[in-house]
């Protein structure tokens, strides 16, 4: 059973993780975290969603389903520094998302991904999708590599997805629906360029249905974790190589959250099983990840190495089917020989190679550089790293706000330093470290 406190609906970091926006019955809070304060409040009623614009004082609001007068259809932007409606939007159903930028504005919905040009508001694309109740999605934060995530549909043999790579701003109506919902289960991912409203790679990420995904602050890597939540990777954007992959364990688990810090160089991950994982990304892991995708996982093994493919909007023309037959067709001996190459080197130098498949991964060297292990068990959690301290953040679902200390040269169990209470109207704080 999961622990929530019934009063929070909602909490999230601003894209630069130096705020915490919190959705209330009552209304809806922002909260500074370094040093860790409240610094707006309005309780105007129910807030199912609450997500921040960096640090500006723009804020997007959805009501809450299942109290008063507030609809999980209306969204709201407002102005929190001139107290204004910026503009108030109806949909046709529950708003499960909202993600933006300082040009993109997305909502999402369970069928639908609307996204609005944040200057003007007007409403650039829709994308229909195959059923995503999880919301299942991330948004570049930077503007300029403006990347939408998300689950690829996987097409019916008589309705390839031409429609998504439509460049109009009209609705892609053809894009994805005719495709049957039992064919959606599918462990790839579409990259949706929102700037030139194309189709920009797919990436052949997991076997296993999608669980997580995330873009980092310069929309050049996407993490991506499978429903099992035992191997994360990491990609570019938009080339689709795959860079990392890091095992979190050998028990599956739900990843509740992944974010990248500021400069990319860490990864932090949060799970059911009441830890987080911190990954490191860089010359050693890139090492590391090019010996690992030689071997298969026990539990969710390595999708065929997606290739860069240059020009792939031009490939969509002929749809879906057709840009996955075409990487399919140019990467398929490329890819033996490197599966080859890198297994007869793997058998040489590695005493894993004795083992068979099945244990060989669970034996991988090097797994996580840091992780922590939170104080109350069965809440959900949302990991972020700070951008001005050697700290790891997490939010959790029973309104408390846990501050970390990491050693980023030696890695390790993180220290528990404070404890805040996100529902406290007073910044009051429980100091457990030095």
């Amino acid at each position: 059973m999961e622990k929530t406190n019934s009063n929070m609906l909602f909490a999230n970091f601003n894209q630069d993780f130096s705020c915490i926006s919190v959705g209330t019955r009552k209304g809806y809070s922002v909260t500074n975290c370094d040093p860790f304060g409240r610094v707006y409040t309005m309780n105007d009623g129910a807030r199912g969603i609450v997500e921040m614009l960096f640090c500006t004082s723009l804020i997007v609001l959805v009501g809450a389903a299942d109290q008063p007068q507030s609809s999980p259809r209306k969204l709201q932007i407002v102005n929190t520094k001139r107290q204004s409606m910026i503009c108030e939007l109806l949909f046709p159903s529950s708003i499960l998302a909202v993600k933006l930028n300082r040009k993109s504005l997305v909502i999402v919905l369970e069928m639908e991904i609307y996204i609005y040009d944040i200057s003007n508001m007007r409403l650039l694309h829709v994308i229909e999708t195959t059923p995503n109740p999880e919301a299942i999605c991330a948004l570049s934060p930077s503007a300029d590599s403006s990347y939408l995530a998300y689950p690829s549909p996987v097409p019916s043999p008589t309705a390839p997805l031409a429609g998504a790579a439509s460049g109009t701003g009209a609705p892609a109506a053809a894009s994805t629906s005719a495709v049957s919902t039992s064919q959606n289960q599918s462990g790839d991912v579409l990259l949706f360029s929102t700037r030139s409203l194309t189709v920009a790679n797919v990436i052949q990420a997991h076997k296993a249905p999608l669980s997580f995904l995330s873009i980092n602050s310069t929309g050049t890597l996407l993490a991506t974790s499978s429903e099992k939540g035992t191997v994360i990777r990491v990609w570019s954007i938009p080339g689709a190589e795959k860079l990392y992959q890091f095992r979190r364990g050998t028990r599956e688990t739900k990843i509740y959250s992944m974010n990248f810090n500021l400069v990319s160089t860490l990864l932090a991950v949060s799970s059911a099983h009441d830890t987080v994982h911190i990954f490191k990304l860089g010359a050693s892991g890139a090492a590391a990840s090019s010996s690992k995708s030689s071997v298969s996982s026990a539990t969710d093994g390595p999708a065929s190495p997606p290739e860069s493919v240059d020009g792939a909007s031009q490939d969509l023309v002929g749809g879906y089917e057709a840009f996955i037959e075409k990487k399919k067709g140019n990467s398929v001996s490329s890819s033996l020989r490197r599966k080859s190459m890198q297994m007869t080197k793997s058998l040489t130098h590695s005493m894993g190679g004795y083992l068979p498949n099945t244990l060989t991964e669970m034996w991988e060297p090097s797994r996580d550089f840091a992780f922590l292990r939170l104080p109350s068990s069965g809440a959900r959690s949302i990991v972020a790293l700070s951008g001005t301290m050697p700290h790891v953040m997490v939010i959790s679902s029973e309104g408390y706000f846990y501050l970390y200390s990491i050693d980023l040269e030696k890695g390790g169990e993180c220290s528990l330093m404070k404890q805040y209470n996100l529902l406290d109207s007073g910044d009051e704080s429980t100091g457990l470290a030095d």
